[in-house]
């Protein structure tokens, strides 16, 4: 039976919960405020309850993140951690090994993010883990690579990020006050239990297409976890063509006063996927290969609600080519994206959490 979405609890409409946006720890150096964070002598920002993305560890010129593999960020194939969730956590230490290395009064903000898939994740891959290091660091410009593993110890993928250095003349005298924010009577949107919605089961997918699925998908029927946690959600699909949104909530803030770059790259990848998603036969899937997003413009965290229109600029007998346009509610362009997939048309989803990149072959669209 279909499910009115209007009538689900939306967490990402519920009262924030974390700090963000303080312009006073710019008269920190960025290692120091790095330092205070992963200590927890800093309140976490809201991202950090929503998701359990927390910074473990930083230096000058690295950083580590952590991210559970919660079943919250589960989206409609069960069991699955879809690229998106990867680059969601990538952003993270990606853009803070950059910043380690800033002066006080210095920030950075993210041109591009660039991921490169090697295996997937699924729900027992514990918790991932992402390592960044700094690349090149100028006056102007700075580089960072990543490595992104599961709690198995294996490479789900690798990525890399530029980022532009800006300044600020002063910033304000107090500075943050130590100390780990307030505690709540409910356990963070993550930790909670039990799970609101759920994916379509194997047997689904066995008998419908990526195609009926999405437009079963709009129709509201059987939202997944994701949307309930994020609002994340398809608004449209068509042969080669899918269009999904996210409200800009102030759940996915980070200590920065804009939306965490993070979760533009997953409502990227979430329009670039079901793009390739529409051209997938029942009991078959797709394995992303890659993902790009150009960042052009910062997003307030305001609850206004962003869009992303992917259209299939490729399709071969193997491969899959994706390209995104993504604009604010004033349909002013935030980013543009692209992604590769491969194409698995015999291949049921029960069995690409399974695949590793030594059981894949390369794909051949040369013909």
């Amino acid at each position: 039976m279909a499910k009115d979405l209007e009538t689900e609890v939306r967490v990402w409409e519920e009262p924030v919960r974390g700090t963000f946006g303080d312009p006073s720890g710019l008269r920190l150096a960025g290692a120091e405020r790095m330092r205070m964070t992963a200590r927890g002598q800093s309140a976490p920002p809201p991202i950090h309850h929503l998701t359990g993305l927390t910074p473990v560890e930083s230096g000058f010129g690295f950083s580590t993140f952590s991210m559970p593999v919660s079943p919250w960020l589960q989206t409609t194939v069960p069991g699955l951690m879809v690229g998106g969730i990867i680059a969601f956590l990538a952003d993270g230490p990606l853009g803070t090994a950059i910043m380690t290395v800033l002066p006080p009064l210095s920030y950075m903000t993210t041109s591009d993010l660039s991921m490169s898939f090697l295996q997937p994740g699924n729900l027992e891959s514990g918790t991932l883990i992402g390592r960044a290091r700094l690349i090149h660091g100028g006056r102007s410009v700075a580089l960072s690579e990543v490595t992104i593993e599961d709690g198995q110890g294996r490479h789900l993928a690798h990525g890399t990020s530029r980022g532009f250095i800006l300044s600020v003349p002063e910033a304000p005298d107090a500075l943050p006050a130590p100390g780990i924010g307030p505690s709540y009577s409910t356990p963070d949107p993550y930790l909670r239990r039990p799970v609101a919605g759920a994916p379509f089961s194997h047997e689904e997918w066995s008998r419908m297409s990526g195609l009926e699925a999405l437009r079963l998908c709009i129709a509201g029927r059987q939202p997944p976890p994701i949307y309930h946690l994020t609002g994340l959600r398809p608004t449209e699909a068509d042969d080669g063509g899918c269009t999904f949104v996210l409200p800009a909530s102030p759940w996915l803030a980070s200590p920065s006063p804009v939306l965490y770059g993070g979760a533009i790259a997953l409502l990227a990848d979430a329009a670039l996927s079901g793009a390739v998603m529409t051209i997938s036969p029942a009991g078959g899937s797709f394995a992303p290969l890659d993902l790009k997003v150009n960042y052009l413009r910062p997003v307030l965290p305001d609850g206004s609600l962003m869009a992303a229109r992917a259209t299939l600029v490729h399709r071969g007998r193997s491969m899959a080519v994706a390209t995104a346009e993504l604009t604010n509610e004033e349909g002013k362009r935030i980013a543009l994206a692209s992604m590769s997939a491969m194409l698995l048309p015999s291949r049921p989803w029960s069995d690409i959490t399974r695949v590793s990149d030594r059981d894949i072959p390369m794909p051949d669209d040369r013909s």
